[in-house]
């Protein structure tokens, strides 16, 4: 059984300026859908960043349910990785791509 606090926190249009942009570290957001496989095969990976780095927040964005956030980020593909660093994107992946997100998870 997965307890839930092992779940990435899932985030939304409402309270992605304070978790986001106003956060004390860097984070990571993983745009998402239900249906979309690459997403649900990344996303056992995103929740073992997010336990290994502490250097990061990972939080997760679903672009079924929040239409603002991804398309004022021109999020046209998902899986989709934007990195933050005080309020600015630093960084994007777009797919399925464990080796290069990690990698910049330590850049950060």
């Amino acid at each position: 059984l997965i307890s839930r606090r092992n779940m990435l926190q899932e985030i939304t249009d409402q309270d992605f300026i304070k978790e986001v942009i106003e956060a004390d570290k860097p984070v990571v957001v993983d745009f998402f859908a239900s249906w979309c496989a690459p997403c649900q095969m990344l996303m056992p990976k995103m929740e073992e960043f997010s336990k290994k780095y502490s250097n990061a927040k990972i939080v997760k964005m679903s672009v079924e349910k929040n239409q603002t956030t991804p398309s004022k980020y021109s999020v046209m593909s998902i899986p989709t990785i934007l990195f933050f660093n005080k309020g600015k994107i630093v960084g994007q992946i777009t797919g399925a791509e464990p080796n290069s997100i990690e990698k910049k998870i330590k850049e950060l």
